[in-house]
């Protein structure tokens, strides 16, 4: 009987670290067309403060763990990447400098008049920086997509403390245009 359990619990964990490391991860084919077409939707999974104090706020909640990552709801925070338009729709845990009573604090805005450096680094990683020129609180944007698809970004803003992101690109997803009869 304890045979038994040992193998069932073996590939039980088996299961759950192959599963694990296959989540979110996109072929070398797709990653290389949607990194040089430049159209590409970065889904944000993880958000990383880098204010101390959300992060001492964050740790005296009870049962949760001592991390300075909050773990972001699926799908809900993206950055897309068109031809002459950008979506942003991220959230912000942090200090702002100016005073936003009354206002969303998070970062959502569209631009369509940004710019944006491609370059490989070393390790051959893509690193794309954006800099909106039609969004005031917004001086630029880092998005470094790895290898297997995964992202890292960074916004750094004039008036808020800087945050990153941890998640994954993808393929932004068709518009369907309305037909009028």
């Amino acid at each position: 009987m304890k045979k038994f359990i040992n193998i069932i619990s073996v590939c039980i964990l088996t299961l759950m670290f192959y599963s694990c490391s296959a989540q979110n991860t996109t072929d070398s084919q797709t990653l290389n067309s949607l990194v040089t077409s430049e159209e590409f939707t970065f889904h944000a999974e993880r958000a990383n403060p880098m204010n101390y104090d959300v992060i001492n706020t964050l740790n005296s909640i009870p049962n949760n763990p001592s991390t300075r990552i909050l773990q972001l709801d699926a799908g809900s925070y993206t950055i897309e990447l068109r031809k002459g338009k950008m979506e942003v729709v991220l959230p912000y845990f942090g200090r702002a400098f100016n005073s936003t009573y009354g206002r969303d604090n998070s970062y959502r805005f569209t631009s369509k008049d940004y710019t944006v450096t491609k370059s490989q680094s070393k390790k051959g990683n893509w690193v794309f920086k954006i800099k909106p020129n039609d969004v005031n609180n917004v001086s630029d944007i880092n998005i470094e997509v790895y290898k297997n698809g995964k992202a890292f970004t960074s916004i750094r803003s004039n008036d808020r403390q800087p945050i990153t992101y941890d998640g994954y690109i993808s393929k932004n997803e068709e518009i369907k245009e309305k037909k009028i009869d």
